[in-house]
């Protein structure tokens, strides 16, 4: 297991800008992606570029993180847990697209499952990693489906979707409310998030209209709705477990040095060549696995993300 080491330089150079972001994408992607691709990192890369300011929120966010992991939830409490309203909004150009209330309510019975331990598949965390699987203890309620015909036949990842300008939809209530938007993103990308510190202008979560839920247009290998699984972990302040470079840090204790992303359902035990040749934690939402191969957070990946809920935190106003 890895050490994790938080510096100002260090989580500066961990936020440096790397990649630009094309406005749109020119594949509209009729055809099911075969491997997970998440633009998370690269929307961070051309936000930070954008607004250089952004590194430096995200340093304090770190080291708050830091000095508050593992703090217990505060504020508003439904049943002892944090409940996460949850506002989806749907951009359609076609029927498919268009996708049901019953394919929404599942995507939001998922979330419940995955981050509270209670997915049917929480007990095949193999016995190595069995002492720090976690249950999140965060609920998830739908609380307004918006709707929104279009002509884009992709929406890229700049964002678009979320402007009105652009043919969008804003957020609604950002700092109070999850936000989700459900369309077409074209060149391979199942979704992406924005992490805390980001505008709340743009602040959320988007998944393609295929990989949305368990039913209607979701397709297989990511029709269990584990995307957005994937996608609010880095909304809650998760890193790829690779940390997005070879043998990368994903700022988490407990999760082992991964070599980088692992696709498909991969062979148990599966090691890294990093330093140490630690087995890894594939079975991580934070990997890049198919949707039947995910089905596990890490303690300190809950303990990360208690952090950001906590008074003073990035997302405590969700707490209030």
């Amino acid at each position: 297991m890895k050490k994790v080491i938080i510096t100002t330089f260090a989580a500066l150079m961990l936020f440096a800008c790397q990649n630009d972001q094309s406005a749109e994408s020119a594949n509209s992607d009729a055809s099911v992606a075969s491997r997970r691709g998440c633009a998370t990192q690269e929307v961070l890369e051309a936000q930070l570029k954008a607004d250089p300011s952004l590194a430096i929120r995200m340093n304090e966010i770190e080291t708050f993180t830091a000095t508050h992991a593992g703090s217990n939830f505060t504020g508003r409490l439904v049943n002892g847990k944090i409940e996460i309203p949850v506002v989806v909004n749907v951009l359609y150009r076609t029927a498919a697209q268009n996708i049901s209330d019953a394919q929404i309510q599942s995507q939001i019975d998922v979330l419940n499952k995955d981050f509270n331990a209670l997915n049917s598949d929480y007990n095949n965390v193999p016995a190595l990693f069995s002492g720090v699987k976690a249950n999140i203890g965060i609920t998830f309620v739908l609380d307004q489906v918006i709707r929104k015909s279009t002509t884009k036949t992709s929406w890229g990842t700049n964002d678009a979707m979320k402007k009105t300008a652009q043919g969008g939809i804003a957020p609604t209530s950002p700092t109070t409310k999850l936000n989700m938007w459900s369309c077409n993103i074209g060149g391979g990308i199942l979704g992406y998030a924005q992490f805390p510190g980001g505008s709340s202008a743009t602040d959320g979560v988007v998944i393609d209209s295929r990989y949305f839920g368990l039913s209607g247009s979701a397709n297989a290998p990511f029709n269990l709705g584990r995307t957005a699984t994937h996608e609010v972990g880095h909304w809650m302040n998760l890193r790829h477990i690779w940390g997005d470079a070879t043998c990368g840090s994903d700022l988490v204790a407990d999760t082992p040095t991964h070599n980088t992303a692992n696709y498909g359902v991969p062979a148990y035990p599966h090691y890294s060549t990093c330093s140490g040749t630690p087995v890894e934690m594939t079975m991580n939402y934070m990997d890049y696995v198919d949707d039947a191969a995910m089905y596990m957070f890490s303690t300190g990946q809950k303990s990360r993300i208690s952090a950001i809920f906590t008074t003073g935190g990035a997302r405590a106003s969700f707490a209030q």
